[in-house]
């Protein structure tokens, strides 16, 4: 697929350096690689971003499968650690291309239920990043400029006390918005979204005194997509995922049943702006038939 793996092998950093110093060591590499075929990508970029916006057609609701960010650390020779860091500055990157471009609803895959069993220095780190950026993103102008409703979706008891009152402000802060929505998918598996999402109808149903054969018999799917946490937003009709695997691995099982992929080879952290544009070209392109 189009886009280039962050690093080569030969572009090691120097792995006793200190975690500042390497974020920012790779940060200026990263602009030397660029310098020579800035303007030749410049331009191209240009010329892309005026297609996508001639066009006019863009999802109402883009999923993004945020995958790569320990494959990018490995292949730049640092902590593994880093390669999340790097892909929670991407992901402000990418929420920028959004609101430029009008997107009404994005859910981004941050962590799923999974990788909550990971090393627990891992898991720890992943867990600052999520309560700092919440944090940044509770005071974001862009956010209450443009009206940004934040919702953290996904399994969440477990997570530490303070990471659920960061996630817990930024919901209060944008609860009102009318802009954009934004889910951040975090604890988050299809499979969990959808058990939790009959057990919600199912007890609703049995406070209103209705027995299991009524309830059986009146099951409809959009009993079950009234209690998704994605409800109330459009299902998702663009999904896009780095790193080069062809696979959802449980992501919005339910509501992608009619969504267009789009298989990106890059790392998420090396995620470009002109790999963004190629991918809203590509869905541009293609006749939906939604099963037909």
């Amino acid at each position: 697929m189009e886009g280039p793996r962050p690093h080569s092998p030969g572009a090691r950093l120097p792995p006793d350096m200190s975690r500042p110093a390497l974020h920012t060591a790779l940060r200026t590499a990263q602009k030397v690689r660029d310098t020579g075929r800035g303007a030749l990508l410049w331009g191209y970029e240009r010329r892309l971003a005026r297609e996508v916006r001639a066009h006019g057609r863009l999802p109402r609701h883009l999923g993004l499968i945020l995958d790569g960010n320990r494959r990018y650390a490995r292949a730049a020779g640092m902590q593994r650690e880093l390669g999340h860091s790097f892909g929670a500055d991407k992901a402000h990157e990418v929420l920028q291309w959004c609101l430029e471009l009008g997107i009404p609803a994005v859910t981004i895959w941050v962590l799923s239920t999974d990788n909550t069993s990971r090393d627990p220095q891992e898991l720890a780190h992943i867990l600052g990043l999520l309560e700092r950026e919440a944090r940044n993103l509770a005071t974001d102008p862009r956010i209450h400029a443009n009206r940004v409703r934040v919702r953290a979706i996904g399994q969440h008891s477990a997570f530490p006390p303070h990471v659920l009152d960061a996630l817990r402000e930024l919901e209060d802060k944008t609860a009102a918005y009318d802009g954009m929505t934004l889910n951040i998918a975090v604890g988050y598996g299809g499979r969990e979204e959808i058990v939790d999402a009959i057990k919600c109808h199912l007890s609703r149903r049995a406070a209103e005194g209705a027995g299991l054969p009524e309830v059986v018999a009146e099951l409809e799917p959009d009993h079950i997509s009234a209690h998704l946490y994605t409800a109330g937003t459009p299902d998702p009709d663009f999904i896009i995922r780095t790193s080069g695997e062809i696979r959802l691995s449980g992501f919005m099982l339910w509501q992608s049943v009619y969504s267009e992929f789009y298989f990106c080879d890059v790392y998420w952290p090396g995620f470009r702006r002109v790999d963004f544009l190629r991918a809203l070209r590509d869905f541009q392109g293609r006749d939906r038939r939604f099963g037909r």
